[in-house]
């Protein structure tokens, strides 16, 4: 094995080991063990609903064996295509805990994309919500699903608001009607119910427990296969980096959508390990965050930047008691110096930024909780972790530090393969090695600092620039609320940086205005070339700003802009 210089470890907090002997297990004993130590803990609180430990555990287990009853086996392929509710937990726990492969799938996706991700897997099985059944059942011909199990938002909702939302979702008319046949199309409930006895399947660390497909928004999404123990290792270098936490009662705010492996991670089987409650919240909405937190007083908010910036931006912030958060963690994308320092001001509570990817279970790095934080970093390789920066286009040997390169990864939690794409695993997967895709630089003291995304490296004019910088300058200007540059086509320069601008409500921005102030703190062939104003800039459901879909929709226009031009004459192909 290469062997690489450490000096990440020198900063590590005194109480982060540099390795951890870690439990080989299958992922659902994180969950037995919390039942076993704290049986009468809240598990799930949502809304006037709860679960202790010992019921969820219980209730994971009737799960599985009336999953198995229904002809799921060992290795079999089920989705979970659900927003974060109590159902969208214990289904997670049942469905791996019966040795099935979860491929968690996110309810906003398109017909084809449902229709790629599940003929893909082999999904024979989906968990679903009813308001998602219109979507499914167009797709019933063209997907390989055999069973269809069909929850509701009341289920997961005591009496009285689960009589209140029934009778509120029938006077809308918002509430479909499914066509429950009792052989392919059931109710989630048919899951819960009895107390047959769970015959334990053989399930060894090394199986596999999910099938976590990538976003796809640079070509088509594959599944990233992930075992049991890439799953609980990353949970214990968690534990391990963030040590604070579990001392005391923990609850965690879930955000994060669950169908996504940071989200899962950090506000699913993570929290489950130490014994934490979990607070999920279907979808974001920010007045609604605010008060979840002053209702619920959770003690840790994993979130990623757009969430951040959005309560800032609440006019009102102050009056929601938001001081029993302890610790901030974000990840998926890059949070803006200036809003972090903003929020640490507002708030009290100083913002831990880590780095991640699904290949990774996903995290990587995270800044120490005591030690120093720097300014732009992601922090430092998790224990276990090696990582190393390589040139952009031979890999290889480790860079020194400070020079620009891919980020490459291994450890533990890296993931086994790419399903059934051998091609695009060697791309990835070399000499036991993770290539990221990220541009980055390591300094002397072993902290690691992401540029841009390789993919999204704007080269114009023989120059190379990198998005992230010019973000950074937009994202500090008074009147900008969001900012995304991106490189378009342009005949001459090969490229040129495209400015995709959110003024903040009542502000007024001009194109010129926006050119000056960055001319004035960026060199000539970075500042942006053009700009465009917009209401909302599109992003995952974590928040991620969708760079590539904006480049794709700059290069759609110009094709049809192009394709509309008059051709000369004498050109005609007969």
């Amino acid at each position: 094995m290469e062997q690489i210089p450490r000096p990440w470890l020198n900063a590590y907090d005194p109480e982060v080991p540099a390795t951890i002997d870690y439990e080989k297990v299958p992922l659902f004993r994180f969950l037995d063990r919390a039942a076993h130590k704290w049986p009468n803990r809240k598990a799930i609180v949502f809304k006037n609903w709860s679960v202790s430990y010992a019921k969820l555990k219980t209730m994971s287990e009737v799960f599985a064996a009336n999953l198995k009853a229904a002809g799921i086996r060992k290795g079999d392929r089920v989705a979970l295509m659900l927003p974060n509710l109590p159902q969208t937990i214990v289904a997670f726990w049942g469905v791996i805990r019966a040795g099935a492969i979860g491929v968690l799938t996110n309810p906003l996706y398109m017909e084809t994309e449902i229709v790629h991700q599940f003929n893909d897997a082999g999904v024979r099985c989906c968990i679903t919500l009813d308001l998602l059944w219109p979507k499914l059942e167009k797709l019933r011909d063209a997907i390989p699903v055999e069973k269809f199990y069909v929850t509701t938002i009341g289920e997961g909702l005591k009496f009285p608001l689960n009589v209140l939302y029934k009778l509120q979702a029938k006077k809308a008319g918002t509430t479909p009607k499914i066509p429950y046949d009792g052989k392919e199309v059931l109710p989630f409930k048919l899951l819960l119910k009895g107390r047959s006895k769970f015959t334990e399947e053989k399930i060894v660390a090394e199986d596999t427990a999910l099938l976590q497909y990538t976003g796809g928004t640079t070509g088509v999404a594959k599944g990233c296969v992930l075992t049991h123990f890439n799953l609980g290792a990353n949970l214990q270098q968690c534990q391990s980096m963030i040590h604070s936490l579990g001392r005391q009662r923990e609850t965690f705010l879930g955000i994060l959508p669950y169908f996504h492996i940071y989200g899962l991670t950090t506000c699913l089987t993570w929290p489950t390990s130490m014994g934490a409650t979990l607070a999920p919240f279907p979808r974001y909405v920010p007045l609604d965050v605010l008060k979840g937190i002053h209702k619920l007083k959770p003690t840790v908010f994993p979130g990623a930047p757009a969430v951040y910036i959005s309560l800032l931006q609440q006019k009102d912030v102050d009056k929601y008691d938001i001081s029993s958060i302890n610790v901030c963690v974000s990840g998926s994308a890059p949070m803006p110096v200036e809003y972090m320092e903003q929020f640490e001001k507002r708030t009290g509570t100083a913002i831990s930024e880590g780095y991640g990817l699904t290949e990774a279970s996903p995290v990587t790095h995270f800044n120490p909780l005591h030690g120093v934080r720097k300014s732009g970093s992601i922090g430092l390789p998790f224990p276990d972790t090696d990582a190393k920066v390589v040139d952009m286009d031979v890999g290889g040997e480790a860079l020194p530090p400070g020079k620009l390169g891919e980020l490459a990864v291994r450890g533990p939690q890296v993931m086994k393969e790419y399903y059934n794409r051998p091609d695009a695993t060697a791309d990835v997967l070399r000499n036991g090695w993770l290539y990221t895709g990220d541009i980055a630089y390591m300094d002397e003291e072993g902290y690691f600092f992401i540029v841009d995304r390789k993919k999204d490296l704007i080269i114009s004019g023989g120059y190379n620039i990198y998005p992230r910088e010019i973000d950074e300058v937009l994202h500090a200007h008074p009147k900008i609320d969001e900012a995304v540059s991106v490189g378009i086509p342009h005949e001459a320069r090969g490229e040129i940086v495209k400015a995709y601008v959110v003024v903040k409500e009542g502000e007024t921005l001009t194109r010129s205005d926006v050119i000056a102030y960055c001319r004035e703190k960026l060199a000539n062939y970075k500042v942006p070339r053009r700009v465009e104003f917009r209401r909302e800039l599109p992003k995952t459901m974590v928040g991620k700003v969708l760079r590539r879909a904006l480049r794709d929709e700059e290069v759609a226009k110009m094709q049809k802009k192009k394709s509309k031009r008059p051709q000369p004459e004498g050109n005609d192909e007969r």
